[in-house]
């Protein structure tokens, strides 16, 4: 077996979607205070945590972008929806700020030699992190799906797909609008993924990434890993 870990660290400032909350951390007690019990002597370390429920690699929440009040939370969401079959699709050719077309969608599945299966999860590769990440540009350029292609992608009955980028679709109105597309179709995506150039050429895997617990939560961050058998 071998495991894929499909997840970004998170650390302070961990680059994060401009309209949501930046990642602070800093260490709440250290090793050079030391205490007491009784007789014992000791010292313990921890970290105080302060971000967004989308920070990092996570996964959207029908909440985030449905406005129906009984649109389930983070929490409600079905622990299978996080446990499922997967393929990811290479597209790390299309040009920056490149919305990827159906066509562009169907042609990758042809040439992955896979089949996208009702229940599946679709990762897809777009060199976001290779071309972007540690720039400004990171949080502004990168390629992302059609709102066509967002649709077609549901009318093969997946559960989620899943991106590097901070966004689904490029920025600006694409972006919206792919969101509003999960919500009338009833999927859900992950963002800011990270090692799908390693899953290409692989074949079909099991994709893992459960999120916390978060009562209300439009989102979560996810541990996310591919799993060969």
């Amino acid at each position: 077996m071998q495991l894929i870990d499909l997840s970004r660290e998170i650390h302070h400032r961990t680059p994060a979607h401009p309209s949501h909350p930046p990642v602070v951390t800093t260490v709440w007690n250290d090793h050079d205070e030391m205490k007491s019990a009784g007789d014992t002597k000791f010292s313990s370390k921890a970290l105080y945590l302060s971000m967004s429920d989308h920070a990092g690699t996570h996964v959207d929440a029908p909440s985030h972008f449905n406005s129906d009040p009984n649109a389930a939370s983070i929490d409600q969401v079905p622990l299978q929806n996080f446990y499922t079959e997967a393929i990811c699709l290479d597209l790390s050719h299309v040009p920056l700020k490149h919305e990827i077309t159906v066509a562009e969608m169907e042609t990758a599945l042809q040439k992955s030699g896979q089949e996208i299966r009702a229940g599946d999860t679709v990762l897809i590769h777009m060199g976001t992190n290779d071309r972007l990440f540690g720039t400004p540009a990171y949080l502004h350029d990168f390629p992302g799906l059609h709102v066509d292609a967002v649709h077609w992608l549901a009318d093969q009955k997946i559960v989620a797909f899943g991106v590097e980028a901070i966004s689904p679709a490029p920025e600006g109105e694409p972006n919206f609008k792919a969101h509003l597309a999960c919500a009338e179709r009833g999927i859900t995506h992950m963002e800011c993924l990270w090692n799908l150039d390693q899953l290409i050429g692989k074949g079909r895997f099991r994709f893992i990434g459960f999120p916390l617990k978060i009562r209300g939560g439009t989102a979560s961050p996810i541990r996310a890993v591919a799993v060969f058998e």
